[in-house]
């Protein structure tokens, strides 16, 4: 028998699960992991990500998760840096490895670095480190006494971005504390929770299964933007770690499409009742970029391109219904909506993001196009 739910349930199933309603989100570590990668591109937007989350008014926050080893912080999605738990990210990096982009003959023509010369390459990176943080410019100082690399000092002076992608997702080193504002890497095997990159084939259904749990109910072409866009998992490897997960997953109907729930969060999928609440996430907040900005379901077509340009989402019930934006202590809230303003709600959310910036906010009139 096929079960059936409306996507207003699939939703709110997943809003719990995202640690929004209720918000219950503990450490930041633990709010890291739920969400599998928290993008860092944008600092204060990462933090908000997490503290958004977060029920306690604790201020400790990702920096210093990062310096203690909770959390770490590498190369992951579509090439960008990202927070991760240790063990998840293990993971995700594996996946991103095994595509071996560095044995391309674009790379290895570009950097003479044949696919030969990485293991030693990469043992040179984790001597330099031995001795802690370095900047990449420092890197490149150290690599540069050795005859071999010394070509490479003009890549690492110009930040060295692409060339140390691979070393993130191999494990050799992931992005440590900022020094005087500039960026560091560290060995990442010093960290006591890094598990090490597992084989592909036991980190992929991991991978998938996490997906489900955080993101599901979902269709299959989620998954493919999460781990085959985002990572270069390939199809056929996808496929088959789905396959594997027979006897984990199962598809269920959502208003007449198919997606899949892990089995053990069936009965509690199945029980969800439709949320009303209002959330101000940051842009480019997971709850946006899990599912994917061509997901219709979370944000509407005519409201992608706001979502693509990172603009802070307004959420009604798990769905993009406005933005919001900051302007010293002015809060603006323009409201797409379909539906009449929760204008309750949004003024119950207003003094909660008071609270989670430390700022005392002044909810300026609503804007309704």
């Amino acid at each position: 028998m096929t079960i059936s739910i409306t996507w207003a349930q699939a939703l709110a199933w997943r809003l719990e699960r995202h640690l929004l309603d209720p918000v219950d989100g503990g450490p930041v570590a633990a709010v890291v992991g739920r969400l599998g990668a928290v993008p860092s591109m944008d600092e204060s937007a990462a933090e908000l990500a997490v503290r958004t989350r977060r029920s306690s008014p604790d201020p400790r926050g990702l920096a210093e998760a990062l310096a203690a080893g909770e959390v770490i912080k590498a190369f992951a999605f579509r090439g960008a840096v990202h927070y991760l738990d240790p063990a998840g990210g293990a993971d995700f990096l594996a996946l991103r490895a095994s595509g071996r982009q560095w044995e391309l003959p674009s790379w290895v023509e570009h950097y003479r670095l044949a696919a030969a010369d990485w293991p030693d390459f990469r043992a040179a990176v984790r001597a330099a480190l031995s001795g802690g943080p370095l900047t990449v410019t420092e890197l490149g100082e150290a690599l540069a006494g050795q005859r071999a690399y010394r070509h490479l000092k003009p890549v690492f002076d110009d930040g060295a971005g692409t060339l140390i992608k691979p070393l993130s997702w191999q494990g050799d080193l992931s992005i440590g504390p900022a020094r005087d504002g500039k960026l560091t890497v560290q060995r990442l095997d010093d960290n006591p929770r890094w598990p090490g990159i597992p084989d592909p084939d036991e980190a992929g259904p991991r991978a998938v299964l996490a997906y489900f749990r955080t993101y599901g109910p979902a269709p299959l072409e989620n998954l493919r933007y999460w781990l085959g866009s985002g990572l270069s998992a390939g199809g056929r490897r996808l496929t088959s770690w789905v396959s594997r997960l027979d006897d984990r997953l199962v598809e269920i109907d959502v208003d007449g499409s198919a997606a899949y729930v892990a089995r053990e969060d069936l009965d509690a999928v199945r029980a969800a009742k439709p949320s009303d609440a209002v959330r101000f996430l940051p842009g480019h907040d997971q709850w946006v970029m899990g599912p994917g900005t061509k997901d219709a379901h979370v944000t509407p077509p005519a409201l992608r391109d706001l979502m693509t340009r990172k603009a802070n989402p307004v959420i009604a019930g798990g769905v993009v219904s406005g933005t919001w934006a900051r302007t010293g202590d002015e809060l603006t809230v323009t409201w797409l909506g379909d539906r009449p303003a929760p204008r309750r709600a949004i003024e119950r959310e207003a003094e909660r993001l008071s609270g989670v910036l430390e700022k005392d906010l002044r909810l300026m009139p609503l804007t309704v196009p």
